[in-house]
């Protein structure tokens, strides 16, 4: 491994080595996904007797923590595309766990936040919550787990 000058990490690489392989064995941006994609399936597992995945699940919670919210702000704060946003509220809405409150002063936006039956379901399935979390921390490593809470409370938000 070596540091470029630019700062970028990249592997030993021999001359005859192609571009392809070099950029599948190192890019961060593939590793981040995979690793995403099997901490979504540990969330995912455990979350299922409750009927909802872990996008979902994230959102509820922020909506908890940070609501009532627009989407907008929603969007900016967990780094969503509009279009993800609203297909993963959707059936958060139809299920009645999220509500969409009367406009805003501004007449545009409407704040989303928890009603009755989405506490109840956030209450509900947290122990669920902390054995995936159990499962993803022994995935990771205490070290990587810590790691990876302290690169995300460093990113800025999202900017629209």
């Amino acid at each position: 491994m070596q540091h470029e000058s630019n700062g970028t990490v990249v592997q030993d690489r021999t001359a005859d080595e192609p571009p392809g392989s070099l950029i599948a064995r190192d890019c961060l941006l593939t590793r981040a996904r995979q690793i995403s994609r099997v901490l979504t399936s540990v969330y995912d597992d455990a979350l299922r007797p409750f009927g909802i995945v872990a996008p979902q699940f994230s959102l509820l919670v922020l909506i908890a923590k940070f609501g009532p919210i627009s989407r907008s702000d929603l969007s900016r704060r967990n780094h969503h595309e509009r279009s993800t946003l609203t297909r993963n509220l959707q059936p958060l809405i139809a299920q009645g766990w999220i509500a969409e409150d009367v406009p805003a002063s501004d007449g545009r936006s409407r704040p989303l936040s928890l009603t009755h039956e989405g506490q109840a379901l956030l209450k509900n399935a947290a122990s669920a919550w902390s054995v995936a979390q159990s499962h993803a921390t022994s995935f990771l490593g205490e070290g990587g787990a810590h790691e990876l809470i302290d690169i995300a409370r460093k990113l800025p938000l999202r900017m629209l």
